[in-house]
């Protein structure tokens, strides 16, 4: 896809073109998004056995039930196709505008390995994911140069968290002269973790004594078992979350003073507590306050994670028609809202 032809279906005011890269629970959920959207329209799909592509448009109930009924949208019978490259076949096919990332970062250099398959086939898009780890981030950094040079606008960490609370806290931080400390606590409620597996073994990865490739590695029954003995509940203290380089890299303040911890739920769709951030600092009249942020208990994970991503995935639409190429995370630019 050419710069030119991105702008001409942007200036003609024709819905962007999406596609989904990953098909677990957080890409099912994108995909029943974007079918209330007028001003998106998604009509590209990856997975691990195979792609599917419409440039009229996918149908969500279609693609879910073959993927649940076969394994992969590439047993759909009206643009499936089976692949073991699916990734760099979709990307070299269909003319997408641009494309949420909704996969798991196991291990922990998948997410950048991926963006260099982007520079390398010379398309120019928008890319957006909702990466949870510090060093994965990093690893992106390290890639903003040639994602500049390839055309790309790549925003990173626009989930929940990091994303849309990320972007509370800089927006509250202007209260202050000074801030203090970032404090972020999530509570996810899961009716079956199945539905989210690689999502549930990124957050065992953060367990103290576990790491990604043994999460990575684990069997099913293994993490169920690992449920069983802590009643479906998983605690994560100080956990390595990218909000702090975010924060770090919009100077609204040192990643040590950034934490972030939660507790994941695979049992119970309700939260087991309230998902919050406390930006506490002083203002320029020496006095200390913290302004709190907190999500409605009623919101899923999906519609926290989801949500952010295309609206970080439109701004970066209007970044890319002006030009304007590489790397941005959720703390330096804000999400538009999608219709």
């Amino acid at each position: 896809m050419t710069q030119e032809h991105l702008t001409n279906n942007i200036n003609q005011k024709s819905p962007i073109r999406v596609g989904l890269l990953g098909f677990g629970g957080l890409g099912q959920a994108a995909a029943r998004i974007l079918a209330a959207k007028r001003e998106m329209i998604l009509v590209a799909i990856a997975d691990k056995h195979g792609y599917a592509y419409n440039p009229e448009g996918l149908n969500p109930d279609q693609c879910i039930a073959a993927y649940h009924q076969q394994g992969s949208v590439g047993y759909l019978e009206a643009g499936g196709i089976l692949s073991h490259n699916s990734i760099e076949e979709l990307i070299s096919s269909a003319q997408v505008d641009g494309y949420f990332l909704a996969l798991p970062n196991l291990p922990n250099t998948f997410m950048a390995s991926v963006a260099q398959q982007f520079i390398a086939s010379g398309w120019r898009g928008v890319l957006v994911d909702a990466m949870k780890r510090t060093s994965a981030v990093e690893q992106l950094l390290a890639l903003k140069a040639d994602l500049n040079a390839a055309g790309i606008t790549y925003m990173t960490g626009c989930g929940a968290t990091p994303g849309l609370l990320t972007a509370a806290a800089a927006l509250a931080a202007q209260s202050y002269t000074e801030i203090h400390s970032v404090k972020i606590t999530f509570g996810v409620g899961i009716a079956n973790w199945e539905a989210y597996r690689a999502t549930i073994r990124e957050d065992i990865a953060h367990i103290p004594g576990y790491t990604v490739d043994r999460a990575m590695a684990m069997t099913d029954e293994e993490v169920a078992a690992l449920l069983d003995r802590t009643e479906g509940k998983i605690t994560l203290e100080n956990m390595e979350h990218a909000d702090d380089i975010m924060l770090e890299l919009a100077g609204i303040c040192p990643r040590d003073r950034v934490t972030v911890g939660g507790v994941v739920d695979t049992r119970n769709a309700k939260k087991p507590l309230s998902t919050n951030v406390q930006i506490t600092g002083r203002t320029f009249e020496g006095k200390i306050s913290t302004h709190t942020f907190t999500l409605g208990d009623e919101t899923s994970m999906a519609a926290n994670v989801c949500g952010p991503a295309f609206g970080y995935l439109k701004a970066g639409i209007n970044l890319q028609q002006r030009g304007i190429y590489g790397l941005f995370t959720a703390a330096e630019i804000m999400p538009q809202f999608v219709k």
